[in-house]
């Protein structure tokens, strides 16, 4: 893809599972399960354009990826 905007879905600490950009120090959102969070990340990611959502497993290693096309925009009005 033509930008780089990927996100991580990675364990918590303290339980749950977090969406993060890269080298971030806070998580963009925080669920109870993997399966919501992959869900976020795969929304976070076609809202902006599309890129790469790495999703980890409990210890910590990617486990698969997916490429998310760019989302459909509800406001395709001009301006």
């Amino acid at each position: 893809m033509g930008n780089d905007n990927s996100r991580h879905v990675v364990p918590n600490s303290d339980g749950g599972w977090d969406v993060k950009a890269p080298g971030a120090s806070r998580a963009s959102s925080h669920h109870d399960t993997q399966a919501d969070a992959i869900n976020r990340g795969r929304d976070i990611i076609g809202n902006a354009g599309g890129g790469e959502l790495n999703i980890h497993g409990r210890d910590g290693q990617i486990r698969a990826k997916d490429t998310i096309p760019k989302g459909n925009d509800p406001r395709s009005s001009k301006g």
